[in-house]
């Protein structure tokens, strides 16, 4: 009998085309936004959170959402693809569009939840809600993870209470949310935090708890992933070449480098599932689709080590 390939130990959700590319001035086009996700997808990453179907006057980079989505999974039916909806009427079109899973954003910190959805974190379950029902009507094989933004602090209110974090994830997915995960979303995390939070979080929601999402705002973005793996968790969202940021939180620069959170845990023998060489080779499209836009990353500019071999 043939040997079955090993199930990877981690999921690297890639949120640079939706993340990353909402947080630039410029506009990729659609043309390059569909060679850049071909890249990821040879480079094996099996999650990509593509768009966000939001209105094209408010994110012009995010225009063409379904155009992206109905590509993405025409050609790439094997892999997930994810759009952010943060309302219903983007979780209709996000779904009519065809994606596999939806993501929501929903604030623990009031004032950013105000400055991001004009919704409050309550009104925002009653959306969670809502798109959940809609999910089920239309297509109920569809995921919905609604993260919880801010779940560290908040540039504009300051400390977020760790209470009302895992208190606001519980709702959500009492809401219908099949998931919630905790996100970084200005960069204020440190280790012993994201250990004490993703802790609290797993024992409330058991496989229902969700993802990392890391700021590299201040240099902790791979120590806290590493504080969340050894807390259980195993998917982690991640921004090739470290864009994004959040436009309506005031300081929050660059996501955690995917290369480097590839390498980081190709390197402790934690299978990604992901070519390492492949993935940095997908910054050439992106980098054509953005002329002149900083990419950042220390493994794309150090290399791998002498001798250095990817977990089979």
């Amino acid at each position: 009998m043939p040997s079955r390939t090993p199930q990877p130990e981690v999921l690297i959700s890639e949120v640079g085309p939706r993340d990353g590319l909402q947080s630039v001035k410029a506009t990729m086009p659609t043309a390059d936004k569909f060679k850049w996700i071909d890249a990821l997808v040879a480079a094996g990453i099996r999650e990509i959170e593509v768009a966000s179907f939001v209105p094209a006057r408010l994110l012009p980079q995010m225009a063409d959402a379904a155009e992206v989505v109905k590509y993405a999974t025409t050609a790439h039916p094997s892999v997930t693809i994810m759009a952010l909806v943060p309302n219903l009427r983007g979780a209709q079109a996000a779904l009519e569009a065809g994606v596999h899973k939806l993501t929501m954003p929903v604030s623990a910190s009031h004032a950013h939840s105000l400055a991001n959805v004009r919704k409050t974190p309550q009104e925002m379950v009653q959306e969670v809600q809502a798109i959940a029902q809609l999910r089920d009507e239309l297509a109920p094989s569809v995921k919905l993870e609604a993260g919880i933004s801010t779940a560290f602090g908040c540039t504009l209110q300051g400390e977020v209470p760790e209470d009302d974090v895992i208190k606001l994830a519980v709702m959500c997915v009492q809401a219908g949310a099949d998931e919630s995960g905790l996100s970084d979303t200005v960069g204020y995390a440190n280790p012993a935090q994201v250990r004490r939070l993703f802790r609290r979080l797993r024992q409330e929601l058991g496989e229902h708890a969700g993802a990392a999402h890391m700021h590299n705002t201040r240099g902790l973005g791979l120590a806290n992933c590493l504080a969340a793996w050894d807390e259980g968790v195993r998917t982690f969202d991640s921004s090739l070449g470290g864009l994004g940021g959040c436009p309506y939180a005031p300081g929050a620069s660059g996501n955690v480098v995917t290369e480097d959170l590839v390498f980081m845990f190709e390197a402790m023998g934690v299978s990604t599932g992901v070519d390492i060489e492949k993935l940095v080779a997908a910054r050439v499209p992106l980098a054509a689709g953005l002329p002149g836009e900083a990419l950042y990353g220390m493994t794309p500019d150090a290399g791998l080590p002498k001798g250095f071999t990817q977990h089979a």
